[in-house]
């Protein structure tokens, strides 16, 4: 399940995790009166489940409540990435002096929790992955010990951060994970997590996926609050798959959060751009693949098909022999690059090779192969 941005910082909140305080509003005249009871420069931000909202123009700053107002009328019902926005957050004007990224989410293959931290932050973590790699802090967190505050001020050395940042950042991070496993998430980010004018470490947005197997009572009924218009969305949501709409070409199926997002970030590093995040979960069956290469091709921004599979529950036979009738019964043309690796991993890659499709073993010469074969096509 996915949170809206002011969902997600609610949760920040409970956790002690300072966050830019705002209001939402769903009409621009409840956004004037926000925007006047704050009495500075507010951020009217839309309330979507996709990013790129800024370059969307649904992020704007507005120095009067008129102006708020304006904005309001101008983002509310605007489509992004085929969502459509039904609120906006009001927020004061942050004086932001450094941005950073943090979050947490879990490596499928690695089988624990792992940690995501750069001192560029503000942009999508792809970009930074692209252009600058070396920038990005990673580290795994054992689930039966939990996060050690030697592991936290490890990575923030590496990252070269000051040191009288080194306490407040490592409180930051140690709530992050609170916040990870008490309310049961799948993926927790900051991104930015700011230094503001007093000096305060302020999460200034939040994305925040909550495990569907166990949502907590307290957010029983948040995933209702919005429906996407969204067509591929919606037709996830019916058939309980985590899919997100994205604005690039290369369609993209996994099954666990971190496996997919790690294969976002392949893609994006070999010059890839992806069109979705699609999930198909643990103990995904034949069934389950069909349903998703269903939604996904039915993207027609889709021009060619990534399929990363690590079999732990979910067997690997199972999914070629989804895949296999599939491609024939909707007439694939797109070109298609398979991973598979795990259990039942031979008798998986069989099947494929019986029917002329060839899989990778590696998730990085995979993604190099469809961003070339998009290319060509």
């Amino acid at each position: 399940m996915r949170l809206q941005e002011y969902q997600g910082k609610e949760l920040f909140k409970r956790v002690g995790l300072a966050i830019s305080e705002g209001r939402v509003a769903s009409t621009p005249t409840e956004v004037e009166q926000i925007a006047r009871e704050i009495g500075a420069t507010v951020v009217v931000k839309a309330q979507v489940l996709v990013g790129g909202r800024g370059k969307a123009g649904g992020i704007k700053l507005a120095n009067t409540p008129d102006e708020a107002r304006q904005h309001a009328q101008n983002i509310l019902g605007m489509s992004i990435k085929g969502e459509r926005v039904h609120k906006v957050l009001v927020t004061k004007s942050a004086d932001i002096k450094k941005e950073f990224y943090l979050s947490i989410t879990v490596d499928r293959v690695a089988k624990k929790p792992v940690v995501i931290f750069s001192a560029e932050g503000g942009v999508e973590i792809e970009e930074v992955a692209k252009h600058n790699p070396s920038a990005i802090i990673k580290f795994h967190i054992d689930p039966l010990i939990g996060l050690q505050g030697h592991q936290v001020r490890d990575a923030l050395y590496r990252a070269h951060i000051d040191s009288s940042l080194i306490r407040p950042m490592s409180d930051v991070f140690l709530k992050l994970y609170q916040a990870f496993t008490q309310f049961k998430a799948n993926l927790v980010e900051i991104n930015p997590l700011a230094i503001v004018g007093d000096g305060k470490l302020l999460a200034i947005d939040s994305k925040f996926i909550v495990d569907d197997e166990e949502i907590p009572v307290e957010l029983a009924g948040w995933e209702n609050e919005e429906l996407t218009d969204n067509p591929q969305e919606r037709m996830a949501k019916k058939e309980d798959l985590q899919y997100v709409k994205l604005d690039g070409t290369i369609g993209i199926i996994g099954n666990g959060a971190g496996l997919v997002m790690s294969t976002l970030d392949m893609v994006s590093l070999k010059g890839g751009k992806p069109a979705n995040f699609l999930d198909i979960g643990g103990g995904a069956n034949a069934a389950r693949m069909k349903k998703a290469l269903a939604i996904v091709l039915s993207d027609a921004q889709v021009q060619g098909l990534f399929i990363n599979i690590f079999g732990g529950i979910t067997r690997c036979d199972e999914v070629a022999k989804g895949l296999v009738p599939t491609r024939q019964e909707l007439g694939i043309r797109v070109p298609m690059v398979v991973r598979l690796t795990g259990t039942n991993e031979a008798e998986g890659k069989q099947i494929l090779k019986d029917h002329g499709i060839g899989p990778v073993s590696d998730m990085e010469d995979g993604a190099a192969e469809i961003v070339k074969l998009v290319s060509v096509g």
